[in-house]
């Protein structure tokens, strides 16, 4: 297995992709080819006395630039890090692909280099969030800022699949991000989503208010880009806010220090749990190969969850689970048009 990394995506890059990468195919056995100046690349590693002569290296001339118009990785910029190793995914040369770069370059690129799985409108950006029981995935967490029904129920069943294949949930509860738990709740575009979703071949469990989401009562939640975007910012933040709140709470004098000591097991715990870089990406869920975006401000171990995750999601079957769905809905669909 061939997993290809954007090695200039990212604040961070190429250091801490170089270290993650380096850590990850000494752990997981996979080969890993790093996308970007070739020049660069070994210069890095050099400066930093890190052994590359396992990993492959592709070059590439350009780097796509956060800034930049996310069309220009199949126009101006199609020799960018980004686009070269989507072209290498596309091609056969590698089974998943992995950047921390533009977002919006990424789902253009995706979208139009690697393509979509047939019948699926649009890719989703699939983050899981930590919660009071187990994760939660959310989708769309930011690709798509305009929805329209049938997209929200594919991100039903491509969250679905995930959870159950990735994360080994058994019938995830997919859930439809609301203003309220009653069916008759929100705008056309959910009151026609929570229908399709209902008649899809998942376990739809209703409509889910963002204070549910951490508590844990969905495994799926389904939104469009810019509610779920929304959300994933705010989550963000909260747990930053949290963790910021506990230091200080913890190390205001010498009684509260003497107590941490006391709770530090429980402490790291908690750390752990709302840790981005304990999972490494969000897998984009709709193209016909493995695409997954880590976070902009990844480091080493981010990276290298991240291509742990990759090679779970080109070995677990996620892509064709998600395809089978497809298929079952639509003969359904034909069988009783109505």
């Amino acid at each position: 297995m061939n997993i290809v990394i954007d090695a200039f995506g990212g604040d961070n890059a190429p250091l801490e992709v170089i270290k993650g990468a380096i850590d990850a195919h000494n752990d997981f056995g996979v080969d890993i080819t790093l996308v970007g100046s070739e020049e660069k690349i070994r210069q890095c590693a050099k400066e930093n006395s890190l052994d590359i002569r396992e990993l492959k290296i592709k070059h590439a001339e350009t780097v796509i630039d956060v800034c930049e118009e996310p069309t220009a990785v199949v126009k101006g910029k199609k020799d960018c890090s980004m686009a070269v190793g989507l072209q290498m995914l596309a091609d056969g040369e590698g089974d998943a692909f992995l950047s921390a770069g533009s977002t919006g370059a990424l789902v253009v690129g995706a979208t139009m280099i690697v393509k979509r799985i047939k019948g699926i409108k649009r890719p989703a950006l699939a983050t899981v969030l930590p919660t009071a029981g187990e994760p939660t995935m959310l989708l769309d967490s930011g690709a798509n800022a305009d929805c329209r029904p049938e997209m929200l129920c594919q991100f039903g069943i491509m969250g679905s699949a995930y959870m159950n294949k990735i994360l080994n949930v058994a019938a995830p509860r997919v859930a439809l991000a609301n203003i309220g738990a009653e069916e008759s709740k929100g705008r056309e575009l959910e009151l026609e989503s929570y229908k399709l979703l209902k008649a899809a071949p998942l376990n739809f469990v209703g409509n889910i208010e963002a204070r549910q989401v951490p508590l844990g009562d969905a495994d799926v939640v389904v939104a469009d880009g810019f509610t779920g975007n929304i959300m994933l910012k705010l989550y963000e933040g909260m747990g930053k806010f949290f963790s910021n709140e506990l230091k200080s709470i913890l190390g205001k004098n010498a009684k509260s220090k003497m107590a941490a000591l006391m709770i530090m097991g429980g402490i790291k715990e908690f750390k752990k749990k709302v840790d981005y870089s304990e999972y490494g990406g969000a897998p984009l869920l709709g193209t016909v190969k493995p695409v997954i975006k880590a976070h902009g401000s990844s480091d080493a171990k981010a990276f290298y969850n991240a291509v742990r995750q990759a090679k779970l999601f080109t070995e677990t079957g996620v892509i064709e689970e998600i395809t089978a769905a497809l298929a079952e809905m639509k003969a359904k669909k034909e069988a009783d048009p109505e």
